[in-house]
């Protein structure tokens, strides 16, 4: 039942990023063959300036080992996992780098070093992660969030996802975003407080939450299909046409990602948002498309954040 069909890079992905500078990017445990792939296939693509963190002996020796010229890249080097996250952020806390990449480090590792009150790269929004789906000869593409930092997010939480989310689409695209607060149900119960939660949340982004159309709760089928919505009667802004996906908890968005994935060879490109700087945040078990992908949203990201300051 597994998909044997090959990972895409979306071409437009990778086209409008391209139009932009290579932003420079602190890539933190790099000495990993597969994150130093990984920077090597982003930077060759010109998506990325790579700034290589972690034991410079190893990562002098893997560079070598796949064929990578990196002398005229700068190598800083750790001794753990907490000194390479802290130096990648220390960089983007100092503006050197536009972008942060997690290579062979644990992911806890890297964001304790991002949320820290003092030297992380804390705003006044609370960070969350976004994966853009996208499946090899399908149109468009779709958001879940946030299905790898919050764990059981509250509505002040799911609000600020929805912010972080509405980043990216923005960034990506014209018009308001379509979201859809997903739960078991479409009809609000308080024996399902997932639906409840929704309601509140989408009542309160109404309000709260400029440039986007957010409704729920709603079932995965309705926020997605249009032949679901028309079959239940269901006629709203955002029914059957969701271009984000806001779930209830970790653990539904981790199996709705990870089904895709499978199933359907969804290429998963994982970023946090939140914070000073877009963060690159894959897995060790991505291929290298989804990596790839990953830094050209985190490009579009970053770059879109300068014509804002200008």
């Amino acid at each position: 039942m597994l998909s044997s069909a090959p990972f895409v890079c979306p071409p437009d992905l990778l086209e409008k990023a391209k139009r932009r500078p290579p932003i420079p990017t602190a890539v933190a445990g790099a000495e990993g063959r597969v994150a130093l792939e990984g920077a090597r296939l982003a930077a060759e693509a010109g998506l990325i300036e790579p700034t290589l963190i972690g034991d410079a002996q190893a990562i002098t020796a893997t560079a070598a080992d796949i064929g990578w010229d990196i002398s005229d890249l700068r190598v800083i080097a750790a001794a753990d996992e907490a000194g390479a996250a802290r130096a990648a952020i220390a960089l983007a806390r100092a503006g050197e780098v536009a972008a942060v990449m997690k290579g062979h480090i644990h992911t806890e590792s890297l964001m304790r070093a991002v949320i820290d009150r003092d030297q992380g790269l804390r705003t006044g929004r609370r960070i969350s992660h976004v994966f853009h789906m996208t499946a090899p000869e399908r149109d468009g593409a779709i958001c879940i969030t946030d299905a790898a930092i919050n764990v059981g997010p509250d509505v002040d939480a799911k609000l600020d996802i929805i912010r972080n989310a509405a980043t990216l689409f923005n960034a990506l695209n014209d018009g308001e975003a379509k979201v859809a607060l997903l739960s078991a149900s479409e009809v609000p119960s308080k024996a399902l407080p997932s639906s409840v939660e929704a309601e509140e949340t989408a009542r309160r982004a109404a309000v709260e939450v400029p440039g986007v159309v957010v409704e729920g709760p709603l079932s995965f089928d309705l926020a997605v299909s249009p032949a679901a919505a028309a079959i239940k009667g269901f006629e709203s802004a955002v029914a059957g046409k969701a271009d984000i996906l806001v779930v209830p908890n970790i653990e539904t968005g981790n199996a709705l990602v990870k089904a895709m994935v499978h199933f359907m060879s969804a290429t998963a490109a994982g970023l946090v948002l939140g914070a000073r700087v877009p963060i690159i945040l894959t897995s060790r078990a991505d291929p290298p498309e989804a990596r790839l992908a990953a830094a050209a949203l985190a490009a579009i990201v970053a770059g879109a954040g300068e014509d804002d300051v200008t």
